[in-house]
């Protein structure tokens, strides 16, 4: 792992491994995850059921969920610190739709460590 990188990305769903991108200048355990669509998003279902932080065994991470409709993405902040040596799971869910009731194709994982 490149050592300027300080997100440890472990596994991305299949086929979605070019668009995750890092652009972290420091360590933090209260890594704020930003996503961004190419559509306007249904601000309904931009929620904490939609999109959500577990750990490994599924643990549900306390976060803030925010939605910019100028750039259309969506803010996924800790509420509580991300420990060190756990892994974690970002789940986009095929429930987060555009304004024109689009969904996703498949859902969206990421398992990432601090």
């Amino acid at each position: 792992m490149n050592s300027s990188r300080y997100l440890n990305i472990e596994s991305v769903t299949p086929g979605m491994e070019e668009k995750v991108k890092q652009n972290i200048r420091f360590r933090t355990p209260n890594f704020i995850w930003r996503v961004k669509f190419n559509t306007p998003l249904d601000p309904a279902t931009v929620n904490n059921q939609n999109l959500y932080v577990t750990t490994l065994n599924k643990t549900p991470l306390k976060t803030s969920i925010r939605y910019n409709t100028t750039t259309n993405e969506i803010e996924v902040e800790p509420l509580e610190h991300y420990s060190e040596n756990e892994s974690y799971l970002l789940n986009v869910t095929t429930k987060v739709k555009s304004k024109g009731g689009q969904t996703l194709k498949k859902p969206i994982q990421i398992q990432f460590k601090i």
